[in-house]
């Protein structure tokens, strides 16, 4: 192959198990109807992940809170996202269509907490102080395997509960100890706000591999310690996948803060770059190029150092304030740092390529993606198709990935 990258267009087939998120989360709502709404301020927490239905699902938690008597208000649950500015936070929520408007109900945002007492933890335990002066807090989170650790409890209710809700003050506690704090702390504190009446429960919401809602289950907080495992199993059996373990270069058109914590899934890209913790044995990819970041990321990079090459047009949409701001809250700073940059995606490729080494000409592994999220089509070099054939759908190629002017081509063929 030469350095033009001919790929072909194929199509994954993975178990596609799309829900009505809303009528199923209406029936799941009645688990909390024994909780004695009426006249009370509920909290209702919205986090910065790019989760499907989450504008849907959060305003069908606000009606029902409103229809049972109570008084709901939504309050941005993400640590140190957003630039931890209260200003800043209120913009994440507003790209993924919550607002006063859509909501019908106010949003409070502040980056104050209260710390709760009596945890008699290692470390002191914080909750956003709008949400712990409110009579109950009803969390909503996707359940999924995390980028940074891999134990019982992950991305979650768990997760929501001690470091989203937490704001910034209680994730730089956490992260600031490392991966004891993630694996042992994260649920310690978990516990001890749930084990603190504020919470009412959570909306825990499970997506299949096609970014589709697959599961939405209504926990009261006496539950979500015990059932937030088995679901987790859940979303680890329905992750996409690439087509295959091993390649030389994957080139992909963008990575996000709406597509993953770090930009890309280290799951998918089997690099999770936390010094003393080991990569993975499944995935090996000799070489990383970036094309793009997502709008929805609002400058947040945080990602691109589990990259080799990287656009001149990325780095250039970069806001390195905010992406400080995330990195030092989770003093992972490998995942901050800057890639080899590049003029346009025809260079990056050239360069992604130098650096393998021992590739036999016309026998590359090459394979691009849109996203990590987004694993249904890939492009992928002749050598994978030949291996992968009878698995995959093949739709359209060979075709130059990249136009006169070294930019990416598009997806519609």
């Amino acid at each position: 192959m030469d350095q033009q990258a001919e790929l072909y267009l194929v199509r994954q087939h993975f178990n596609d198990r799309k829900i009505d998120a809303g009528k199923e989360l209406e029936k799941e709502l009645e688990r909390l109807s024994d909780y004695p709404f009426s006249g009370k301020t509920i909290a209702i927490a919205a986090g910065s992940r790019g989760i499907t239905d989450i504008d849907k699902i959060t305003r069908q938690a606000v009606d029902y809170v409103r229809q049972q008597g109570g008084i709901p208000f939504i309050y941005p649950s993400m640590g140190s996202h957003g630039g931890a500015t209260a200003e800043g936070q209120v913009r994440v929520l507003t790209s993924l269509g919550i607002t006063e408007e859509t909501m019908g109900c106010p949003i409070r945002s502040s980056m104050e907490v209260e710390e709760i007492r009596g945890a008699g933890l290692e470390v002191p335990v914080y909750m956003d102080r709008n949400a712990w002066k409110a009579d109950g807090v009803l969390l909503i989170n996707r359940i999924k395997p995390h980028t940074d650790f891999h134990d019982r409890y992950e991305s979650g209710l768990a997760k929501m509960a001690a470091i989203g809700s937490g704001k910034q003050k209680q994730a730089a506690v956490i992260h600031g100890m490392g991966q004891h704090g993630l694996k042992n702390l994260l649920p310690q504190i978990a516990r001890h706000m749930l084990n603190s009446g504020k919470i009412i429960g959570g909306i825990a919401i499970v997506e299949d591999a096609y970014d589709h809602t697959m599961l939405v289950r209504v926990l009261k907080a006496s539950e979500i310690m015990e059932e937030e495992p088995a679901l987790l199993d859940i979303a680890w059996e329905n992750l996409p996948r690439l087509p295959v373990s091993e390649m030389d270069v994957l080139i992909v058109d963008q990575l996000g803060k709406n597509i993953s914590g770090v930009g890309m899934d280290p799951i998918i890209i089997g690099r999770i770059m936390i010094r003393g913790e080991k990569e993975t044995n499944e995935i090996k990819i000799k070489r990383i190029m970036v094309d793009d970041l997502t709008e929805a990321s609002h400058g947040n990079a945080l990602g691109m150092g589990l990259a080799d090459v990287i656009t001149r047009k990325l780095f250039d949409k970069v806001r390195f304030g905010d992406m400080y701001e995330n990195v030092l809250t989770s003093t992972l700073y490998e995942r901050a740092k800057v890639p080899i940059i590049a003029k346009h995606a025809a260079d990056a490729f050239r360069f992604a390529h130098r650096g393998c080494h021992g590739i036999k000409p016309g026998k590359e592994r090459i394979i691009r993606i849109r996203d990590t999220m987004h694993l249904d089509t890939v492009f992928v070099s002749e050598t994978i198709l030949e291996n992968i054939r009878d698995s995959v759908e093949v739709l359209s190629g060979p075709i130059n990935q990249f136009r006169e002017n070294g930019e990416l081509t598009g997806w519609e063929f």
